[in-house]
């Protein structure tokens, strides 16, 4: 009998697949980095056919680390890095552009634009529960309808298809050109400012004002069914494709925060705080997102706030790749450490403008505070309590709209193993900060939907029970430190605000 669950995790930086036991352990993981490609500034781009050809590699490569083979498999799921864009050609199944990346501000006149027909940054929040920021996937799509010579044509014609990274994968995974199916998941749908976060089904009416032919966009599907089975070439064949969720609500999921209330953050590329508010939307009234947190085949749909992130764990690859202050990112922990304080220096990464509370496209990254004293270990220090301020930030929000202070917070990523930055994000937050077992709880998420799906897993109770403490950090920072620290820091955001003007090219 099968023994396993694969997940495939198709993220910002790399894409891998991993296998799980009925026990939610990593039984093997192979992974692969694709190309970041900045053709101007504030432009984030992939090749998403880099990103096909390194699925099918990390396929084969978990299966062969594992010594097992397709039938060891009962089923595969998916999740991915959302919002990022690609439209591809139906027959040829050839991209038309590279997919635009969730942290592209490209898309900042468009924005604008839209706003202008009426509500202003509001004008689709009461139906998708998202504000108009370039972080979402619609305006994209306009923008390669707009920029590509013949991709509007053919777009009229009803030859090219619309999908977040996750459609693109289930696309090419079931068959591509042969009958692949062109279908996303309720999560992955939430993130377009095109899906009605009521009735879970596309809104003609924002979909028009973007120009977006309606036979462009997939069918939407819940998180948890089979979809269909994996084409016959490569791993994994014949096997039913059983799970989908952007990457936020498979960690979301795999944390195991089912219940009304529960909450957690991830650290990776950026950083996505995820509250759980059950069968009820809760509209922000503090700069977050209201999303799908998941549906489970014919379950009600569960609802979360999200506090979104654009710069954490990017910024230390910046530091890493840009300036050549550490060789690999876990060596930040050590420089960082090697200084008792940031120096009174503070790092506000707003690269790609300011994401959640703010949702400003004109801001632009700022380092404060600068004296003679300070040296690359204050910086490093800086950069890994932006990550921790950030955070702060977002669930300083999730507390006034849910109106119940979070008391502890479960986190997950990459990151996560940096426990200099753990410390800090508990005495930042005054709340103690538990990591779990498997701290990469996003692809276990995407396993979980997909086991549940065929009944290897029976319910989300045996989710409940896989989930294990790994460590828990208390905060030690005084109260006056901690608000002298964080005034600090707010007083440093307000310094990136209105970089970008209109003579900003």
């Amino acid at each position: 009998m099968p023994q396993y669950v694969a997940a495939i995790d198709q993220g910002t930086t790399s894409t891998r697949c991993m296998i799980f036991d009925h026990s939610g352990n990593v039984v093997a993981a192979d992974q692969r980095e694709h190309q970041q490609i900045f053709p101007r500034a504030g432009w984030v781009e992939h090749d998403p056919e880099e990103i096909w050809r390194n699925t099918r590699e990390v396929c084969a490569g978990a299966l062969a680390k594992a010594d097992l083979v397709d039938q060891d498999i009962v089923a595969v799921g998916i999740t991915n890095q959302r919002e990022t864009t690609v439209v591809w050609d139906r027959t040829t199944g050839k991209p038309v552009y590279n997919a635009i990346v969730w942290q592209d501000t490209r898309t900042d006149r468009i924005i604008e634009e839209l706003g202008n027909l009426g509500g202003g940054q509001n004008r689709y929040h009461a139906s998708t529960g998202l504000p108009l920021a370039t972080y979402f996937a619609g305006p994209k799509v306009k923008w390669i309808l707009d920029n590509v010579d013949g991709a509007r044509a053919k777009a009229d014609a009803g030859d090219l298809l619309f999908g977040t990274i996750d459609s693109w994968l289930l696309w090419n995974a079931t068959g591509g050109p042969d009958g692949g199916l062109h279908i996303t998941d309720a999560t992955n749908a939430s993130r377009t400012l095109l899906m009605d976060l009521d009735t879970l089904t596309w809104n003609e009416q924002n979909a028009a004002d973007m120009g977006i032919p309606m036979s462009m966009l997939p069918e939407i599907r819940s998180c948890s069914e089979v979809y269909g089975n994996i084409r016959q070439r490569g791993a994994f064949a014949g096997l039913p494709l059983a799970g989908s969720l952007g990457d936020q609500q498979a960690a979301t999921f795999g944390q195991a925060c089912l219940s009304v209330g529960e909450a957690k953050n991830t650290y990776g590329t950026g950083n996505f705080v995820l509250l759980n508010t059950g069968n009820e939307k809760v509209m922000s009234e503090n700069g977050l997102l209201t999303t799908v947190c998941y549906k489970i085949g014919e379950n009600q749909t569960v609802y979360a706030l999200e506090g979104s992130i654009a710069v954490t764990g990017s910024l230390v690859q910046w530091l890493r790749d840009n300036l050549g202050m550490i060789g690999s990112a876990p060596e930040i922990e050590q420089l960082a450490a090697s200084v008792d304080d940031n120096g009174g220096v503070y790092f506000v990464p707003a690269f790609s403008g300011l994401f959640a509370p703010y949702w400003r496209s004109d801001a632009r990254g700022a380092i404060v505070g600068l004296t003679r004293y300070v040296t690359k270990g204050h910086l490093a220090h800086a950069v890994l309590q932006a990550t921790a301020f950030q955070s702060k930030e977002v669930i300083d929000a999730m507390n006034a709209d849910s109106g119940v202070p979070l008391k502890s917070l479960k986190v997950d990523g990459g990151m996560v193993g940096n426990e200099l930055l753990m410390q800090f994000q508990a005495d930042i937050l005054g709340v103690p900060v538990i990591r779990p077992v498997v701290a990469e709880t996003t692809a276990l998420g995407a396993a979980y939907a997909a086991g549940l799906a065929v009944g290897f897993w029976q319910s989300e109770d045996d989710i409940r029970t896989n989930w294990a403490q790994d460590k828990q950090w208390d905060p030690q920072m005084d109260e006056a430190e901690r608000e002298k620290q964080y005034r600090k820091w707010k007083k440093a955001v307000t310094k990136t605000f209105d970089w970008v003007d209109e003579d900003t090219d």
